[in-house]
């Protein structure tokens, strides 16, 4: 029995010799998202900038323009960074600052749910079943009083929620690629370490 459990080991330690793909999925999952955020931000800086530091309908960060500039060019140029996995263990630093900022600052609210989804879940609060609610009544208009099959023949509708759920995703997916780096054969870094670091 020993004999057979070691031999199933030994299969499954084979399978490290593929062990740059979990890192390569990481980071080619992160870079769209990123990329997306920052370039928005840059596009619109000044709203982004307003939206920073004001205090009545926006964070009421202070020192708006040098945080929204810091986010903007974090978010995108990490995304470019992880695409070529270059730096990627010191861009992770940022990157999940940033995503601890935003869930505290914009998300922390709404509580868990990022998308409101089911009344009965041990993480919808008053806010997820109000967002349902409104949800129900916005399907009802839409299936009375437009064409339903055609609005929802790519995708049903839904009311996200805003909360913390995808800023700790990235979070813990940027916190395992600071502890293993970018991963070996498909990541500038790899290269780099090989031609530079000495063992």
């Amino acid at each position: 029995m020993i004999r057979l459990l070691n031999k199933l080991q030994d299969l499954l330690d084979a399978t490290r010799s593929l062990d740059f793909l979990a890192p390569l999925a990481l980071r080619l999952y992160l870079v769209p998202i990123f990329w997306m955020a920052g370039s928005k931000k840059l596009a619109d800086i000044d709203s982004i900038i307003a939206w920073f530091g004001n205090p009545d309908w926006g964070l009421g960060l202070p020192y708006p323009e040098v945080l929204a500039w810091a986010a903007a060019l974090t978010e995108a140029g990490g995304a470019v960074l992880l695409l070529l996995g270059l730096a990627v263990r010191w861009i992770s630093i940022p990157l999940m600052t940033t995503m601890v900022v935003a869930a505290v600052t914009v998300h922390w609210p709404n509580g868990w749910l990022a998308i409101a989804e089911g009344t009965d879940s041990l993480f919808a609060t008053e806010r997820t079943i109000g967002a349902i609610e409104r949800l129900d009544k916005a399907k009802e208009i839409l299936q009375t009083h437009g064409n339903y099959d055609w609005l929802t023949q790519n995708g049903s509708f839904a009311v996200l929620n805003n909360g913390i759920e995808f800023a700790a995703t990235y979070f813990i997916l940027l916190l395992v690629l600071f502890f293993i780096g970018g991963g070996r054969y498909l990541s500038l870094d790899y290269w780099i370490a090989k031609r530079f670091r000495r063992s």
